[in-house]
Protein backbone atom coordinates (compact mmCIF):
# COMPACT_ATOMS: atom_id res chain seq x y z
CA UNK A 1 0.00 0.00 0.00
CA UNK A 2 2.45 2.48 0.57
CA UNK A 3 4.90 2.02 -2.58
CA UNK A 4 1.55 2.88 -4.27
CA UNK A 5 1.02 5.94 -2.50
CA UNK A 6 4.70 6.63 -3.12
CA UNK A 7 4.30 6.03 -6.77
CA UNK A 8 1.25 8.31 -6.82
CA UNK A 9 3.18 10.97 -5.07
CA UNK A 10 6.01 10.67 -7.75
CA UNK A 11 3.63 10.79 -10.67
CA UNK A 12 1.82 14.01 -9.69
CA UNK A 13 4.17 15.31 -9.12
CA UNK A 14 6.05 14.61 -12.14
CA UNK A 15 2.82 16.00 -13.71
CA UNK A 16 3.15 19.23 -11.86
CA UNK A 17 6.66 20.15 -13.23
CA UNK A 18 6.12 18.78 -17.09
CA UNK A 19 2.83 21.04 -17.19
CA UNK A 20 4.90 24.00 -15.24
CA UNK A 21 7.22 23.76 -17.86
CA UNK A 22 5.02 23.49 -20.85
CA UNK A 23 3.20 26.80 -19.84
CA UNK A 24 6.05 28.62 -18.99
CA UNK A 25 6.05 28.68 -14.96
CA UNK A 26 9.32 28.54 -13.45
CA UNK A 27 8.77 25.70 -11.08
CA UNK A 28 11.69 24.16 -9.07
CA UNK A 29 12.13 21.85 -6.30
CA UNK A 30 11.50 23.04 -2.92
CA UNK A 31 10.17 26.63 -1.93
CA UNK A 32 7.96 28.24 -4.67
CA UNK A 33 7.04 31.25 -2.48
CA UNK A 34 8.06 33.63 -5.55
CA UNK A 35 5.34 32.15 -7.82
CA UNK A 36 2.12 34.89 -8.38
CA UNK A 37 -1.18 32.95 -6.94
CA UNK A 38 -2.00 33.05 -10.94
CA UNK A 39 1.00 30.99 -12.17
CA UNK A 40 0.40 28.32 -9.12
CA UNK A 41 -3.32 28.21 -9.63
CA UNK A 42 -2.56 27.48 -13.59
CA UNK A 43 -0.32 24.92 -12.99
CA UNK A 44 -3.39 23.26 -10.52
CA UNK A 45 -5.45 23.86 -13.18
CA UNK A 46 -4.43 22.23 -15.37
CA UNK A 47 -3.63 19.27 -13.58
CA UNK A 48 -6.68 18.92 -12.77
CA UNK A 49 -8.20 19.23 -16.56
CA UNK A 50 -5.71 16.43 -16.80
CA UNK A 51 -7.02 14.27 -14.47
CA UNK A 52 -10.48 14.80 -15.62
CA UNK A 53 -9.89 13.92 -19.03
CA UNK A 54 -7.69 10.95 -18.11
CA UNK A 55 -10.84 9.63 -15.92
CA UNK A 56 -13.08 10.68 -18.53
CA UNK A 57 -11.19 8.80 -20.93
CA UNK A 58 -10.94 5.43 -18.86
CA UNK A 59 -14.89 5.75 -18.43
CA UNK A 60 -15.26 5.31 -21.90
CA UNK A 61 -15.24 8.79 -23.25
CA UNK A 62 -18.78 9.80 -21.37
CA UNK A 63 -18.24 12.76 -19.49
CA UNK A 64 -21.13 13.36 -16.57
CA UNK A 65 -23.39 17.36 -17.59
CA UNK A 66 -25.97 17.50 -15.20
CA UNK A 67 -27.55 20.50 -17.83
CA UNK A 68 -27.93 17.34 -19.96
CA UNK A 69 -29.01 14.80 -17.62
CA UNK A 70 -31.68 17.02 -15.98
CA UNK A 71 -32.77 17.93 -20.05
CA UNK A 72 -33.13 13.75 -20.45
CA UNK A 73 -34.90 13.43 -17.08
CA UNK A 74 -37.62 16.12 -18.39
Amino acid sequence: MASTSKSNKAALSNMKYEIASEIGVNLKQGYNGDLTSQQAGSVGGEMVRRMIAQYEASMGGTAFNSSSNMTQQR
